[in-house]
């Protein structure tokens, strides 16, 4: 890590603590509902017990790195969301593109079970080869109250086939 000085922004390195293992190889908007995966967690980084009591959880949060957009690639302003124009041109902050300025992926999957460092799961939004950044457990207690959520009405039409 580097810390800068006040005219320039500090840089982080981050450590995979594992790789994803799964069928698709190449980026796909739709369909991961039934996709099965591993995240094969790296023994050199974390140690067996780092999943003790993971498998009280239904679900996971993922944390991991789009490995395969080049950083040239990267939005800073705004896009169709799919590249589609008869959606609004969001801001990149406003979607959940691949191309993210740190192309970091955050994504809530299904936890089938633990085995040792491999967890199995389903669900899971991400390519083969996947450096895993981090994993925690999905918990509703640190979810917003359904009630407050605000989201634009042409949103569920556009991702309705992503987990289906």
């Amino acid at each position: 890590m580097s810390t800068g000085d006040a005219n320039t922004p500090a840089t982080y390195g981050f450590r995979p603590i594992g790789v994803v293992r799964s069928p698709r190889t190449v980026p796909q908007h739709d369909h991961w509902g039934q996709v099965t995966s591993l995240i094969e967690l790296d023994p050199a980084v974390l140690e067996p017990e780092a999943v003790t009591g993971l498998e009280e959880f239904s679900h996971l949060e993922v944390v991991f790195h789009f490995h395969l957009v080049p950083e040239s690639d990267t939005v800073t302003g705004a896009v169709h969301p799919r590249g589609r124009t008869d959606l609004p041109s969001l801001g990149i902050l406003a979607q959940r593109l691949k191309e993210r300025p740190n192309r970091l992926g955050v994504s809530r999957c299904e936890l089938v079970r633990v085995d040792g460092l491999t967890l199995h799961v389903r669900a899971l939004d991400a390519l083969e080869g996947t450096p895993v950044l981090d994993v925690k457990p999905y918990q509703r207690l640190f979810q917003p109250d359904p009630e407050t959520v605000r989201e634009p009405g042409w949103l569920h039409e556009a991702m309705s086939a992503y987990y289906f």
